[in-house]
C-alpha cells in the first residue's frame, strides 16, 4: 500500500510541474510535512523527493528546501544543450581564436598538399600515431614541465576522447573515482555512459580538500581519481606543489590511478609540474590542441605508464582505430615551427583581456577565476535561482551554463559558469553588462 501511495505521489506532482500548476520556484512541503500530510514515513517521503529529482523536475537545495526546476532549461545546459543560433550569445563554451588563425591553416594545407608524403596520409596510421610525430609531441610536452619518452605517447581524437579511452581501457563499470564537488561535465556524461561512481571531494581554498580525499578513501574502496590540477574547469584553481603531492601520497597509499586532465593547461604560466611529471608511474595525462589551436582540429594526447600502453592502444582501436592523419600532421607540423607556442602565448593574452573585461563589469561581486583563464565561476546571492536566471538570459539570447552539468553533489549550489572565449570582445562586453544586470541585487 506505501508503495502505491509513493508511485501516486510521484506521479501526481510530476504531472502539476509539467502542465504548469506548480510553477518554476515554487518551494515544496518538507520531507516531514510531506510526510505527515499523507500519511508515509519519513524515508517514503524523501523517496517521493529523490525520485523527482532524477526525473530533473525539481532541486533539493540543503537548507532551503526543495524547489520546483525551471523546466524550460535543459537540465544538461552547457553539455546536453544544442548548438546556439548565430544571434545568440554563447557563454557556454569556449572555442577561443586569435587574429590570422584562418590564414595559418590556409598556409598548412598549402604545405601539406606540396609535401611528398602526402599519399601515405590516406592510409591507416599506427593505433598510437606515427613516431616522428610522437617525437614532436614529446619535445613540446617538456617545455610544459613533462618529461617523457616518445613511447608513452598516444595520440587520440581530442582530450575527451583521450578521456573515454582511458576510461574505457583501465577502468569498469561500478569502479569509484574520486572527482571534484564541482567537475568537467565531460567527465560525469562519460562515467555515466561507462557506469562509473563518482562520489565527490569538495574544495578548499585552491584545490580539493586533501583530508576529505583521505578520509573517502578510508571509507570507500576508490580506483582512480580524475584531477585538473592546472586550471581547473570550472573553478579556475591551479594546484601548489604541496598540494599536488599530498595528493599523490594518497593515491600511492591507497592504489589509485590519477587522470590528469590538462585540457586549459596551457594558460598558466609557470604552473608547478604537472601530477605526471611528479608520479609518472601512476598518472595518465590527457590534453589536446583544440583549445590552445582550435576545436576543429580534433588532436589530443595521452602520456601513461609503459605498462598501460596495451590496453590504451586498444582502446584507440575500438573508438576510432587511429587520430585522423591530416589533422595529426598539421598539428605536429606547428607543434615543430614554433606556432604552437606562439598561439597560446597570444591565447593568454586573449584570456587576460577578457577577465580585465570581467573585473570591470562584475565589480564588487564574488567570483572564482584565474586571471588568464577562458571562463569564470559566479556564485548567486541567495535571493537568485540559478534556472530561473539561465531561463530568462536565454530570452534574451544570452545562453550561460549553470552549476548543474558541473555539480557531483546531490546538492547544486546556485551559481553562474560564463565561457569567455566564442564570441568578439565588444559582444561580449554587452552580454557580461546583460548578466551583471540579471544577477545583480543592489
Amino acid at each position: 500500500m506505501a508503495d502505491t501511495r509513493y508511485k501516486s505521489l510521484v506521479d501526481q506532482f510530476a504531472h502539476e510541474i509539467r502542465t504548469g500548476r506548480l510553477i518554476a520556484g515554487t518551494r515544496l512541503p518538507t520531507h516531514r510535512k510531506l510526510a505527515a500530510k499523507h500519511g508515509l514515513a519519513l524515508v517514503t517521503a524523501t523517496r517521493v523527493y529523490a525520485e523527482l529529482q532524477a526525473m530533473g523536475l525539481v532541486s533539493g537545495e540543503t537548507g532551503r528546501g526543495t524547489f520546483v526546476r525551471d523546466l524550460s532549461l535543459p537540465l544538461g545546459l552547457g553539455v546536453d544543450y544544442p548548438a546556439q543560433a548565430p544571434e545568440h550569445a554563447d557563454l557556454t563554451f569556449n572555442s577561443p581564436l586569435i587574429a590570422g588563425q584562418t590564414e595559418l591553416l590556409r598556409s598548412a594545407l598549402r604545405q601539406l598538399a606540396n609535401s611528398g608524403d602526402l599519399e601515405s596520409l590516406l592510409h591507416y596510421q599506427p593505433h598510437a600515431g606515427r613516431a616522428a610525430h610522437r617525437a614532436a609531441l614529446a619535445a613540446h610536452l617538456r617545455t610544459r614541465g613533462l618529461q617523457i619518452d616518445a613511447s608513452r605517447l598516444l595520440f587520440v581524437d581530442g582530450a575527451q576522447h583521450g578521456l573515454t579511452v582511458t576510461a574505457m581501457a583501465l577502468l569498469k563499470p561500478g569502479n569509484v573515482v574520486a572527482v571534484d564537488a564541482l567537475t568537467y561535465p565531460g567527465f560525469k556524461l562519460l562515467a555515466e555512459s561507462l557506469r562509473l561512481e563518482l562520489l565527490p571531494i569538495p574544495a578548499s581554498g585552491k584545490g580539493p580538500d586533501m583530508k576529505a580525499l583521505a578520509a573517502l578513501c578510508e571509507r570507500r574502496k576508490v580506483r582512480a581519481i580524475y584531477a585538473m590540477p592546472t586550471m581547473h574547469n570550472p573553478l579556475g584553481w591551479v594546484m601548489s606543489l604541496a598540494r599536488r603531492q599530498q595528493l599523490i601520497a594518497i593515491a600511492r597509499k591507497h592504489g589509485l590511478l590519477i587522470i590528469e586532465d590538462a585540457a586549459y593547461a596551457f594558460l598558466a604560466e609557470a604552473p608547478p609540474p604537472p601530477l605526471a611529471a611528479l608520479a609518472p608511474d601512476i598518472t595518465v595525462y590527457v590534453s589536446a590542441l583544440s583549445k590552445s589551436i582550435a576545436t576543429g582540429l580534433r588532436v589530443g594526447f595521452i602520456a601513461a605508464p609503459e605498462s598501460l600502453q596495451p590496453q590504451l592502444e586498444r582502446g584507440i582501436r575500438a573508438t576510432t582505430w587511429n587520430t585522423a592523419a591530416i589533422m595529426t600532421a598539421i598539428g605536429c607540423r606547428w607543434l615543430e615551427d614554433g606556432t604552437i607556442v606562439a598561439l597560446e602565448t597570444g591565447k593568454r593574452r586573449d584570456a587576460a583581456a577578457r577577465q580585465n573585461m570581467v573585473s570591470e563589469v562584475f565589480t564588487g561581486m564574488r567570483l572564482q577565476r584565474h586571471p588568464c583563464s577562458y571562463y569564470v565561476w559566479i556564485p548567486l546571492h541567495e535571493d537568485f535561482r540559478a534556472d530561473q536566471v539561465a531561463s530568462n538570459l536565454l530570452r534574451q539570447r544570452i545562453a550561460v551554463s549553470t552549476a548543474e552539468p558541473y555539480a557531483t553533489t546531490p546538492s547544486v549550489p546556485h551559481a553562474l559558469r560564463l565561457a569567455l572565449g566564442s564570441i568578439p570582445p565588444p559582444q561580449l562586453r554587452s552580454a557580461l553588462l546583460t548578466v551583471r544586470q540579471a544577477i545583480s541585487y543592489d
